[in-house]
């Protein structure tokens, strides 16, 4: 069928990157050595196993004859395109990477990118987290991004300063408790 009577261009707008993921402009896409290796890892992974297995579905699906009411053939086409979208991005975001590794931090007293510090919030409840990369983070697993508010007040503070954090409900006061690195 031809493009002009379906909704679908030659450029993908879901290649634009989601709101969570996107680095403020100027900046540098820091990122652990570990969570370089499990990007990575994903996209070698699609590149050479889902991608392939993907493939020969829908050249098998196109043998078939018709493929406007060929289920396997349309939905391989659809993953296809999700998979190439996502080994896009993926290599953006490799190639734009700065791997750091925080085992190598000679600044252990202070907190830069790839500390875990364990803090003390106004409520009196105690918070552990990891800043890493934007591509790495996850809240729930106690992993912030460098980018993030909380990141952001804690960078540089020592162990036991307290910082301000700003948030929408108003200012809150966090004391630093704890600061470690990964060992060299």
């Amino acid at each position: 069928m031809n493009k002009a009577f379906v909704k679908e261009s030659d450029r993908d707008e879901d290649d634009d990157l989601p709101e969570s993921r996107a680095l403020p402009a100027g900046t540098k896409n820091y990122m652990t050595v570990t969570g370089y290796r499990a990007l990575n890892d994903e996209l070698m992974h699609l590149m050479n196993v889902e991608r392939p297995e993907v493939v020969s579905v829908v050249s098998w699906a196109a043998s078939n004859g018709d493929r406007s009411e060929n289920g396997d053939y349309l939905y391989g086409k659809k993953r296809l395109r999700e998979i190439d979208r996502r080994i896009r991005y993926l290599t953006r975001r490799l190639e734009s990477a700065e791997v750091v590794d925080p085992a190598l931090q000679p600044n252990r007293d202070q907190v830069f990118f790839g500390a875990t510090v364990r803090y003390c919030d106004s409520r009196g409840e105690t918070f552990t987290v990891t800043i890493v990369g934007v591509d790495e983070a996850e809240p729930l697993a106690g992993k912030i991004s460098w980018v993030s508010p909380v990141a952001r007040a804690l960078i540089k503070a020592r162990e036991g300063d307290t910082v301000t954090l700003r948030t929408p409900s108003g200012i809150e006061e966090l004391d630093i408790m704890d600061i470690g690195y990964p060992d060299p």
